[in-house]
């Protein structure tokens, strides 16, 4: 059978929640499928496509131009969302469409290779009666057709190396519609059960319309990095645009967009250079929870973009988990919501104690049996089933190493794509499995998924440190450190670091980074290891000693052989070594 190759704009395309349809009602599912696929391949073919493979509610189809296959998903979803209109919600039929344009295999008329792959994974990812596009087609239409595109972030094919930037195209019908009926509505949307934010357009303070561009982009920028958080709610940039050059009411924002914060600021411009200032607001109170200013040479815009855009997120994303922690602990416990447990487990995860582990394992899996799809609540509980193991814990160390793969194992299962889910997993995984190159893999992916966030930049860092590559892991802890300076996590980066530099017989620095972790943890027996060790190296003879005692008394039982056994120090061979000269038991 012939094969033959070109490049082509694949269009994918299946129906939401299919089998639950079928299950409620098979015939009216069956014909309103066939109804609104008729609809489908008449718009298909009207924009010269050819469908290559219909297996059950899927279209798989081929266009010469990626124009033309955008054009298409956004006609069809239109069509299709009038089709719906007189239907319940939980009644109708809701296609996700993907678009990549790429090379692909063809063989008897049907599409195979990376181009359909890539197709298949934008449409999973795409919203219910919406279309996800490619960067790869972004690039062929942003120029071409009037429409709103979001940056989705990078993504993760399956068998496909390389992460794939996505967009959401806002041009159907609801979406089009959404931020005038956000701005009129006489009921405004009730609050998220997760931290929401809203950012304004910043004011142009320069009189200079290249400012207004500049201002915007950057504003667009800070959307698209927050929105790679899947903790946090984020409105869309249509709708916070609808405040442009109004003077507002903070507080009415946050009601009208149904959000809890709101980030503004504002730019000037002065003599080659470029001062922008931000505040973060709680809405619903109206009380300040950030603010600062950032001035740079207005030299590379684009460069300059996204350094404010890394500089204030970084800023504030730390910000908003500690004040919804805070929030989280003075709510009534009597009917909590699974992020809620979440919130609280990431509070006694911090303390790294035994009864502060005990208590975040039973957290994770309360927000857990409320939630079975909440993958980095497992990533948690396997985080914290892998802590009792390294740090002695553990009464059970075969049941608590076998719970943290179980659970990492679960979170990846569950969502493969939450950026701190899939760091947490790699870190767990480098501890417990020393598999270090799918370890790696999966690191730098969160990482990929999201270079904003702390926790993916502190366990790639971990990873990389275990796995016997200490350069790379200490330049992952700088960024993590750089990132959120304020961090009650900082303490852990401190000690992996302390760790890498110990490996590198960089001692001195060694010594320091412990430091700086035991002032922000006293009771961290990693860092007291690491000052043993180096002080030991270094022949300060006392100090190790003192050093060993100390971590004695948080770790009564320790002895290098359980240790090694605990996991994860195949590659600390000088770190070991400084333990035994500083003369802990063996």
């Amino acid at each position: 059978m012939a094969v033959s190759r070109r490049l082509v704009a694949v269009f994918a395309a299946d129906v939401e929640g299919y089998s639950r349809l079928m299950g409620v009602d098979e015939v009216g599912t069956l014909k309103g499928l066939t109804e609104r696929r008729a609809i489908l391949d008449r718009i298909i073919r009207e924009k010269r496509g050819r469908i290559a493979n219909t297996a059950g509610d899927s279209v798989l189809a081929e266009f010469g131009s990626a124009v033309d296959a955008v054009q298409c998903a956004v006609e069809a979803q239109t069509a299709l969302a009038e089709a719906n209109a007189s239907l319940t919600p939980d009644c109708r039929i809701l296609f996700r469409i993907g678009i990549h344009i790429g090379d692909v295999m063809v063989r008897a008329g049907d599409l195979f290779g990376d181009g359909v792959n890539i197709a298949a994974r934008l449409q999973s990812i795409a919203k219910p009666g919406g279309v996800c596009i490619s960067g790869a087609t972004y690039d062929q239409v942003r120029k071409v057709l009037p429409m709103t595109f979001l940056d989705l972030g990078v993504h993760q094919a399956k068998n496909i190396q390389e992460p794939v930037r996505a967009y959401q195209v806002a041009a159907s019908i609801q979406e089009q519609a959404a931020p005038a009926h956000v701005a009129e509505a006489e009921s405004p949307p009730a609050l998220p059960d997760r931290p929401s934010i809203a950012v304004l357009p910043f004011q142009n303070m320069s009189g200079d319309p290249e400012q207004e561009y500049f201002a915007d982009g950057m504003v667009e920028e800070i959307i698209t990095a927050l929105s790679r958080f899947k903790w946090l709610f984020v409105i869309a940039r249509n709708s916070s645009f609808t405040f442009k050059g109004q003077a507002v009411d903070v507080k009415e924002v946050g009601r009208r967009l149904g959000v809890r914060y709101v980030l503004e600021g504002s730019v000037r411009k002065a003599t080659g250079k470029v001062r922008i200032t931000g505040q973060l607001i709680d809405a619903t109170r109206g009380t300040h929870i950030w603010a600062d200013r950032f001035e740079r040479d207005l030299t590379d815009v684009f460069a300059l973009q996204d350094e404010v855009t890394v500089a204030v997120v970084s800023a504030i994303q730390p910000k908003l988990l500690q004040t919804e922690i805070g929030l989280a602990a003075r709510r009534r416990s009597e009917n909590p919501t699974a992020y809620d447990f979440y919130l609280r487990a990431i509070q006694s995860y911090y303390s790294t104690t035994p009864q502060g582990l005990a208590e975040a394992i039973h957290l994770a899996r309360r927000a857990l049996e409320l939630d079975p799809r909440f993958g980095f609540a497992a990533a948690l509980a396997g985080a914290c089933h892998m802590r009792n193991v390294l740090l002695g814990y553990s009464v059970n160390p075969r049941f608590d190493r076998e719970e943290a793969i179980r659970l990492l194992r679960l979170a990846l299962s569950i969502d493969d794509d939450d950026p701190d889910a899939v760091a947490t997993a790699a870190m767990t995984s480098a501890y417990m499995v020393g598999d270090y190159e799918s370890e790696i893999e999966l690191a730098d992916r969160a990482v990929a998924l999201n270079p904003n966030s702390f926790a993916a930049w502190s366990c790639r860092g971990q990873v990389y440190r275990i796995a016997g590559l200490p350069e790379e892991a200490i330049r992952s802890f700088e960024r993590a450190i750089r990132m959120s300076p304020v961090d009650p996590r900082l303490h852990l980066m401190f000690m992996g670091m302390g760790q890498a530099l110990t490996e590198l017989r960089r001692f001195d620095e060694a010594i320091a980074a412990a430091k700086k972790a035991l002032r922000q943890n006293p009771s961290n027996p990693l860092a007291h290891r690491n000052l043993a060790s180096a002080f030991a190296h270094l022949g300060r003879d006392a100090e190790a000693r003192e050093a060993a005692a100390r971590l004695l008394e948080v770790d009564p039982t320790f002895t290098i052989s359980a240790f090694i056994a605990r996991g994860g120090q195949s590659n600390s061979t000088v770190l070991i070594e400084g333990l035994r000269k500083a003369g802990l038991p063996e």
